[in-house]
């Protein structure tokens, strides 16, 4: 009688129910492409009413203050980043060959567009700097120092690259560990992460002054359970689970969320308003995470036919272009045009003006920077040249930072 050899030892990730069961999704996610436009439009019409007197470019009434929910579109930004790095990573990749990707992907473009707003902001402007903080800029470590002058130096909207920096410097360490675990104990884990965003969010503004409170939350670390939720949900369905939601669904939340966050001083008493405030952030994560996994789930059944519409795309890739220049173009028009005129709705006609400026732009910055900088660093990544033809399966699902 012979002896069976015993069984090899099963991986976590391929125990019964750990598998990675994805099936028919798919692997290019067009109508995540299209999302970004949408997420980074939404920091525009914020950047344009502003939110003070006289802090924007032209306030427009009918949406002001509901434009001020754009602020955190860079969540849900940070959140993609999080599922698709996920998505598309290959345990075979290398962390060389990873970090030399991501700075290829992100740096060339932001020196580009850093040039003209360091030229606006503080040529054309009254801004002052110093050298430390224009370089933490330039080299998007700006968000760890807690007295940058100004604020947020350099290209001002550049802070949430450095927020995207940490989030690609640990992704490669950690994502093998994030794999082996059961869903449900990434489940808990996550969940704990945005109550600690919650609770850090209560303490600064109860132990901390204004100054000090504003960079805690601008912190990088602060960010990582946003991360987190992107990274999660994109493990938890390669494995086969399930949103039960319909993009549709998820959009009417976003948009009834919306509405009652900026009525909550209107609405409610202090403390439900300060509450709303503290739990903005894991809430919208949770919401961009819900519309994405929807998307996708939407996608494998052929039903994305507005986000996979070329036109859409095309935008979503230039995206992160966008990003990077609208807010030197708010600011040009502010320095050309310095008084201030009365909040109008007939502002929105310059306002979407404004935009196909900044749009024009970001597509000459993706057209000629963005997409051969990155095209001519990949070929020249570390390693084989079967990772460098992975490099172009990479670009059509790599998440862009913002």
């Amino acid at each position: 009688m012979t002896t069976a050899p015993p069984a090899p030892t099963t991986p976590a990730t391929e125990r019964p129910g750990l598998a990675d069961r994805a099936g028919t999704l798919p692997t290019r996610l067009a109508s995540l492409t299209s999302l970004r436009f949408f997420a980074a439009f939404a920091v525009f019409v914020h950047h344009f009413n502003g939110v003070s007197a006289g802090g924007g470019v032209w306030r427009v009434p009918d949406l002001f203050p509901y434009s001020k929910i754009g602020a955190h579109g860079v969540t849900f930004f940070f959140v993609l980043s999080g599922f698709l790095l996920t998505w598309s990573h290959k345990p075979t990749n290398g962390k060389g060959t990873f970090y030399w990707r991501r700075f290829g992907r992100i740096y060339p473009a932001h020196l580009v567009a850093a040039v003209a707003a360091i030229a606006v902001f503080y040529g054309m402007g009254d801004d002052h700097t110093d050298a430390i903080s224009l370089i933490s800029s330039l080299l998007l470590v700006q968000a760890w120092l807690p007295n940058a002058m100004p604020t947020l130096p350099g290209n001002p909207v550049t802070w949430t690259l450095s927020v995207e920096l940490l989030f690609y410097a640990l992704f490669p360490l950690l994502i093998g560990r994030l794999r082996a675990w059961r869903t449900r104990t990434l489940a808990v884990v996550t969940v704990a992460g945005l109550v600690a965003m919650w609770a850090v969010h209560v303490a600064a503004d109860h132990y901390l002054n204004a100054h000090d409170a504003s960079w805690v939350m601008r912190h990088p670390v602060v960010y990582l359970p946003q991360f987190l939720v992107g990274v999660t949900f994109a493990i938890a369905l390669r494995r086969g689970h399930r949103v039960p939601l319909r993009p549709t669904a998820v959009v009417v939340l976003l948009f009834v969320y919306a509405v009652v966050f900026t009525r909550a001083d209107d609405w409610g008493n202090r403390f439900t308003a300060h509450q709303m405030e503290c739990t903005v952030r894991p809430v919208i994560a949770v919401l961009s995470v819900l519309l994405i996994a929807a998307c996708v789930q939407n996608e494998a059944a052929g039903r994305a036919r507005l986000l996979t519409n070329r036109s859409l795309i095309m935008l979503g890739a230039s995206s992160y272009a966008f990003y990077l220049v609208h807010q030197t173009v708010n600011q040009f028009i502010r320095e050309y045009w310095p008084h201030r005129m009365a909040p109008s709705n007939e502002a929105i006609v310059f306002l979407l003006g404004t935009f196909l400026v900044s749009q024009a732009l970001a597509w000459l910055l993706y057209r000629w920077v963005e997409e051969p900088a990155q095209l001519w660093w990949s070929k020249r990544a570390p390693g084989s040249r079967a990772s460098r033809r992975a490099a172009g399966a990479e670009k059509a699902s790599a998440p862009v930072a913002p």
